[in-house]
């Protein structure tokens, strides 16, 4: 039987399980609760039942929906790491970037769907264990494979740059890279959305200098500003997202902008997360 949905509603999804799963993949960095219940609670309408929760997904992937009147390319992926996925964020306030740009489309009567791709630590390179599958891996996947997927914003780098400063079973392997190896890594996924009729578009990376944690070093720094230059100058992505100017300390650029930066000297918070948004032009999607 059809759902109605409108634009923006929040869905509730109810899951059964008939026995035990064991153990699962999941999302971690949901931003969200899955509230959990034992019992057949399929048919409950209050959540009474449901006295456990997470802040991450479990086995349910996506959701898709149709609708507008307007069949075609109507889907817009967000690709990339933490800040795709929305780490600083507040959670249960879809203030992640793609939240905000789903919002600004909606406001300009845009009948795009936004679809958030983002996994924390992932990188574009190489594959990991909290971070998954490397984004030239999982590009088919998680944007190519989506429904009337037109176009695709892709920040990736920044995990390939930082891992080799953390010594943590989490970001394995964690080798160094070049400007050209991820340059060459992005112009594959360019080449692979050109190739089914996709755009893409390039977001500069974040300032990575201030980190609490030890992802920064002067030779990450000079990968980032030639790979961020290439973004914003080479034109082979069909448009920028400046997020490196965006998210910039005017008085030092190699730090996150005072005011947009969440408590770990790294991630975009609410604020940050709205000006990233307010920052794509809606013509190049």
């Amino acid at each position: 039987m059809p759902l109605t949905t409108s634009p923006l509603e929040r869905l509730t999804v109810t899951l059964r399980f008939a026995e035990s799963t064991g153990p699962a993949t999941f999302h971690r960095f949901a931003l969200d609760k899955t509230y959990r219940a034992k019992g057949d609670r399929l048919s409950d309408v209050g959540a009474d039942a449901f006295t456990e929760s997470t802040n991450a997904w479990y086995f349910l992937s996506g959701v898709e929906v149709a609708g507008g009147g307007r069949p075609g390319r109507n889907t817009v992926v967000t690709l990339g790491d933490s800040l795709v996925d929305g780490v600083g964020a507040t959670p249960g306030a879809d203030s992640r970037f793609p939240d905000h740009l789903a919002e600004r489309l909606a406001a300009a009567r845009r009948p795009f769907g936004v679809v958030n791709a983002g996994i924390g630590s992932n990188k574009l390179l190489n594959d990991s264990a909290c971070g998954g599958d490397k984004a030239l891996s999982r590009f088919q996947r998680d944007v190519l494979s989506r429904p009337g997927v037109r176009s695709v914003i892709v920040h990736l780098g920044a995990n390939d740059l930082g891992a080799p400063q953390v010594d943590d079973p989490c970001v394995h392997p964690n080798p160094k890279v070049t400007a050209k190896q991820l340059i060459d890594g992005h112009r594959a996924l360019i080449r692979a959305a050109h190739a089914q009729g996709v755009k893409a578009i390039g977001a500069t990376i974040l300032p990575m200098k201030g980190a609490l944690f030890p992802i920064w070093n002067e030779e990450a720094e000079g990968i980032r500003q030639a790979v961020n230059t290439w973004i914003r100058n080479s034109g082979e992505y069909d448009g920028v997202v400046d997020v490196a100017k965006v998210m910039s300390d005017p008085s030092d650029p190699l730090k996150p902008r005072p005011g947009y930066v969440f408590m770990d000297g790294l991630h975009s918070n609410d604020a940050g997360n709205h000006a990233i948004a307010a920052a794509i032009d809606l013509e190049d999607l």
